[in-house]
């Protein structure tokens, strides 16, 4: 494993069996637009720690500066815009551009760099994970410009630094994750895919979206897909009862390789560092649980694998 998946939303108790230190959100209580003593800074600290642990693994990060879920929760900017208003007019993305500059130039506490220019630590800065995922694949295309005005911020702000990628946050499903405005903005370098329907894992399915993505020099990540604990229609968790162990490895093992061999580098939603407690939608694997090691071995063997796109110069 090459790359974690990190996000800057609060957390005030633990998570799927995962002991948690409590810590507030980026912006607890206000929409800050820019006004540096407005941010509490602890979550970018947390993670000045946890990305010096990352780079020791030889593994860095994909910080994700937002969430659909912390917007439909209500956080500041959704109390204020809700899950309209925020995608669609210009001040609250105004100050939601200041939000990702100062996450940006957040001055590592070890480092003394801002993150901005933590090539060796840092693979990818992504606007918000799933933008619009609630709103349905219309409200998405209808929006896509939205995407790419982001993409134009962070790249201003890397201002010339081509060592970290530029990507988006992925959507519901293989379709909806890789859109023709997505392919064609200028500042976005990798479009992520989210996908959990077993169709989307098909290796001739996934090529038609590398093909379309090499013709407009663009790169490709699956950077969501799981297999479902449960037995149940088209991977669509939760629901059924419990798969036999053997079934689900199978399951792993099988559309690992084929997303595989259709030449997408892959992160798996989600590994636990603890035992699954197999709550709600569970496609989590706990380190050390029985689908672990055939985990383990689909990595392996993707990183021994061709892909359709060179990462080589993003990796540690």
């Amino acid at each position: 494993m090459k790359v974690l998946h990190v996000w800057l939303d609060g957390q005030s108790t633990s998570q799927k069996g995962t002991n948690i230190d409590p810590f507030p959100d980026l912006e607890p209580t206000q929409i800050c637009n820019g006004a540096a003593n407005c941010y509490n800074d602890t979550v970018l600290q947390r993670l000045d720690d946890f990305m010096i642990d990352a780079n020791s693994h030889g593994i860095k990060l994909i910080i994700s500066m937002h969430s659909f879920n912390a917007l439909q929760a209500g956080d500041v900017y959704g109390r204020e815009y809700g899950t309209g208003y925020f995608y669609e007019q210009a001040y609250p993305q105004q100050a939601f551009d200041a939000r990702l500059q100062h996450v940006m130039n957040h001055v590592h506490t070890t480092l003394g760099k801002p993150w901005k220019q933590l090539n060796d630590y840092i693979f990818a800065f992504e606007a918000e994970n799933e933008a619009m995922i609630g709103k349905g694949q219309q409200y998405i295309e209808d929006h896509q410009q939205w995407q790419c005005d982001r993409a134009n911020t962070i790249k201003n702000e890397l201002a010339g630094n081509t060592g970290i990628l530029i990507i988006t946050g992925g959507e519901s499903w293989m379709d909806e994750s890789v859109q023709p405005g997505f392919l064609s903005c200028a500042s976005l370098d990798a479009i992520s895919i989210h996908a959990y329907g077993t169709g989307d894992y098909a290796t001739s399915a996934i090529q038609t979206y590398v093909q379309r993505a090499q013709a407009a020099g663009k790169k490709l990540l699956m950077e969501e897909w799981g297999a479902c604990y449960f037995t149940t229609e088209n991977n669509n968790c939760p629901s059924g009862s419990v798969l036999s162990t053997s079934t689900r490895n199978q399951n792993i093992q099988t559309w690992a390789s084929q997303i595989t061999a259709a030449g997408l580098p892959w992160l798996y939603w989600q590994v636990l560092p603890n035992a699954d407690p197999h709550y709600g939608q569970d496609y989590e694997i706990g380190i050390g649980d029985a689908s672990w090691g055939t985990l383990e071995s689909a990595a392996q063997a993707a990183l021994s694998a061709n892909a359709a796109f060179d990462f080589t110069e993003y990796l540690l």
